[in-house]
């Protein structure tokens, strides 16, 4: 039996979900999680074999949940499912490591598929994305590699980085991280010359391509 939980703030695509996984032979939904922090808590307390879980949450995103249940248990398959069919957003989960990316949009018959495909190891995308991924390979074959910024901001950096793209002030921010709002400001200001960026919206977009937030 492939025991599965469920991820989403949305009541009623969790019974959706529910109804369509009972319905199939050899699944089993063992747990269900309104919040990100929720079904981290619950992959900790039920360890299933599949998270099938929401890409964007109130609380958190699902990559940051994904990364925090494989850093647990690095064994358990993690099934994204999302709106977006961007390949940025495709790349970022499956760099979080997570075994399947499926939109929200897909049919029944696609989302038994995918939890039958990652229980088992494999990884699953569903039929529509291959060609967003295939052109974006492409076009970054065509550009000449450079180096990441990313990878030069310290990790105190990308914390605050990622509170100011969920629109936290440099008092909060402050409050959060203790840290003195005149540092925070240090740390905003060094971003900003890092990433070549001139106003806080661009750091929200960048945080956004890199994965730190999603946006609403």
């Amino acid at each position: 039996m492939i025991r599965v939980i469920l991820v989403d703030d949305h009541a009623l695509v969790r019974q959706g979900f529910r109804r369509i996984i009972e319905e199939e032979p050899g699944l089993s939904v063992v747990g269900e999680a309104g919040t990100a922090q929720d079904g981290v808590a619950l992959a900790r307390k039920e360890r299933p074999d599949v998270v099938l879980m929401d890409m964007s949450m109130p609380d958190a995103n699902g990559i940051h949940a994904a990364r925090e249940i494989l850093r647990e248990r690095p064994e358990t398959r993690i099934l994204v499912l999302s709106m977006y069919s961007d390949a940025q957003y495709v790349r970022s989960a499956l760099d979080a490591g997570v075994s399947g990316y499926i939109l929200k949009s897909a049919l029944e018959t696609d989302l038994t598929r995918a939890v039958r495909a990652v229980a088992g190891g494999q990884q699953y995308l569903s039929p529509e994305l291959s060609h967003v991924l295939i052109r974006a390979l492409r076009e970054k074959q065509d550009t000449p590699a450079a180096p990441d910024v990313f990878d030069q901001l310290t990790q105190r950096e990308k914390q605050v980085l990622q509170l100011i793209a969920h629109g936290k002030s440099n008092k909060e921010i402050a409050a959060l991280l203790n840290l003195s709002v005149n540092t925070v400001a240090v740390h905003r200001a060094n971003l900003m010359s890092t990433l070549g960026v001139h106003k806080a919206a661009e750091l929200v977009l960048f945080a956004v391509r890199k994965g730190l937030v999603l946006p609403e």
